[in-house]
């Protein structure tokens, strides 16, 4: 079985209610759960929640909410890997093995099913654990800085400070969307961000992660701004 799950617990406090705030007319967890369903690549769409109002909107967009996530599992400081390890457990027991599983964010508005599909092509092609997405940094690390106490700037890497930014390797980070994983990594707790995982590289301009307001108005804008620009070329 290909199983997508969406975790998607009711308690986020800096975004009160992110997971069905409107984002494009739409409820947030909507994009997510269309994305799945549009894929084709999935046997079940689960969402992981605690809450009753997630769960009907879940429901309504096409996702199936077969069970309530324990409390222990819906706290501030619950990690992803375990609750897609007890979405798997349970879908085991209740509908048989399941041998892929991607783990989808609530708050992507910007996964595309052809993404989706991508990942699941490469894992299965490799012998990784896991493919998930990663776009690059907009500057180099290795140039980063902190502000001090004083209000003054200290670099993280001193030694760096005359390096050419064009001779510095390249440095990425997780995009955020989704993680495709074979089931047995998910229950052995297996690390994402590791050796055993592939990437699936994602321009700058489809990733924004959306834990702030800030966050949350820049992708708004990004949002139109692709819009636009998608129904642009459709009129050519």
């Amino acid at each position: 079985m290909r199983l997508a799950v969406i975790p998607a617990r009711g308690g986020s406090k800096r975004i009160p209610r992110k997971n069905i705030k409107l984002f494009g007319g739409k409820p947030m967890i909507a994009w997510s759960i269309e994305a799945a369903i549009q894929g084709g690549c999935f046997d079940r769409i689960i969402v992981s929640t605690d809450d009753a109002e997630i769960a009907d909107v879940a429901r309504a967009y096409g996702a199936e909410v077969p069970f309530v996530r324990p409390p222990e599992l819906s706290d501030d400081h619950t990690a992803t890997i375990p609750v897609v390890t007890h979405a798997i457990k349970w879908i085991s027991q209740q509908y048989g093995p399941v041998e892929f599983v991607c783990c989808l964010y609530a708050t992507a508005p910007f996964i595309q099913s052809k993404d989706l599909r991508q990942g699941l092509n490469l894992l299965i092609k490799s012998d990784a654990l896991y493919a998930f997405t990663v776009t690059n940094f907009a500057a180099p690390i290795q140039r980063s800085f902190r502000i001090t106490q004083q209000q003054r700037i200290e670099m993280f890497n001193p030694d760096q400070y005359n390096t050419r930014s064009q001779d510095l390797e390249e440095a990425y980070h997780d995009a955020g969307q989704f993680y495709w994983g074979r089931a047995e990594a998910w229950l052995s707790s297996t690390p994402l961000h590791s050796e055993f995982a592939i990437p699936l590289f994602l321009p700058r301009y489809r990733v924004q992660d959306i834990d702030t307001l800030d966050d949350w108005i820049r992708a708004e804008m990004m949002f139109e701004i692709l819009n636009k620009h998608t129904e642009k070329n459709h009129d050519l």
